[in-house]
């Protein structure tokens, strides 16, 4: 096992991934449907979270035409009309998954942390024996060689945004070869009085690391913290917010506890779970928890201005393509309905926004 990641990582500092232009922010895609009924207004905005798969070779091979077909069908998608708003991608770290995202068609798209992105020390909280006592066999102090795969694409205009890698040291085993970390983006929906803000993360995984539970269990928690107090310091104060990305808590209490203290915005698959919510659910779910069987999920909390709640539940990229999966999961897409007290100003429209501006904010 060690002598293959030293192998591996090699391979993959020549690999030369990623290449792809920089982010493209502030455009205006489409005008969202408003609805006004008894002096509320109200638009849907339809958020995928969903993991691509795209290592590049060694970690993985022959992934080149299952990218290309997730690029494809995000593009046939937003030809019919069928597609989301906001995709939340992780894993998009070869330089197929880069075309992918540019095939898909988005007018506006971020990315990051990236390789070169700043690691701040470590928190009091890290233990010694993880940070201090690295097994480079499994990984750890070889790297970084890729950034975080992270990527957030939108219909809508970007107005502010940023990422940030997890502190160093703070991962485990082959997980620290990639800079992994926590990514927002701020939207500016028209018609909406305040901006909505996205996060977008992929936290450490399990066995597929090459360590122990328990040494991975504690990345895990670390960059759990990491994750929610970024969101509290990026969360505008009357913004609502929407969360997603590979958690990678499936079938572990462990992390869920841990998940729970810190972070208190409810999930998706919790909210919908409970009838009274009258959340429609599309998706194929299993016995009386359906949050711990899947790493890929969603969070929300409404702002002052704007309210915010999943209405629809549903999964994209499940069904086999060419007699194979797209990706080694499946894409998580949850229809959101956004509430607000009627203006009587009126539609603000996308060409009035401040974009020039407010782009500059990008970080």
């Amino acid at each position: 096992m060690g002598r293959r990641v030293l192998i591996a990582t090699g391979a993959l500092v020549l690999s030369g991934c990623i290449s792809l232009r920089p982010d493209v922010v502030a455009r205006c895609g489409k005008l969202p449907a408003i609805r006004t009924t008894n002096g509320v207004s109200s638009t849907d905005v339809r958020v995928l979270t969903y993991n691509v798969e795209g290592l590049p070779w060694p970690a993985r091979s022959g992934r080149t035409r299952y990218l290309e077909a997730i690029g494809q069908r995000l593009a046939l998608d937003r030809r019919s009309g069928s597609e989301a708003d906001v995709v939340l991608l992780q894993e998009a770290f070869s330089n197929a998954a880069a075309r992918a995202v540019l095939t898909a068609g988005y007018p506006n798209r971020v990315s990051g942390p990236s390789l070169k992105s700043r690691r701040y020390a470590p928190s009091s909280e890290a233990p010694a024996t993880l940070v201090d006592r690295r097994k480079v066999r499994r990984g750890e102090g070889l790297g970084p060689v890729l950034g975080s795969g992270l990527w957030i694409l939108s219909d809508y205009p970007v107005i502010a945004g940023t990422g940030r890698a997890f502190r160093r040291g703070e991962c485990a085993g082959s997980d620290c070869l990639a800079k992994k970390g926590v990514q927002w983006a701020r939207v500016q929906i028209p018609g909406v009085p305040a901006g909505l803000d996205l996060f977008n993360t992929h936290l450490q995984s399990r066995s597929a690391s090459g360590v122990s539970r328990n040494r991975s269990l504690a990345a895990h928690r670390l960059q759990v913290n990491e994750l929610s107090q970024f969101i509290r310091t990026y969360r505008g104060p009357g913004n609502a917010l929407i969360f997603g990305g590979d958690f990678n808590m499936r079938h572990s209490a462990r992390r869920f506890k841990q998940f729970d203290l810190k972070q208190p915005w409810p999930l998706v698959h919790r909210y919908c779970t409970d009838a009274r919510n009258a959340c429609r659910v599309l998706a194929s779910w299993d016995g009386d928890a359906p949050w711990m069987d899947t790493q890929d999920l969603q969070g929300f909390s409404s702002g002052s201005f704007v309210q915010v709640r999943p209405i629809q539940v549903e999964t994209r990229f499940d069904q086999p393509w060419q007699g194979s999966r797209y990706s080694d999961h499946d894409g998580l897409l949850v229809t959101y309905r956004l509430s607000w007290p009627a203006s009587p100003s009126g539609r603000e429209g996308c060409g009035s926004l401040s974009l020039r501006a407010a782009a500059s904010r990008l970080g």
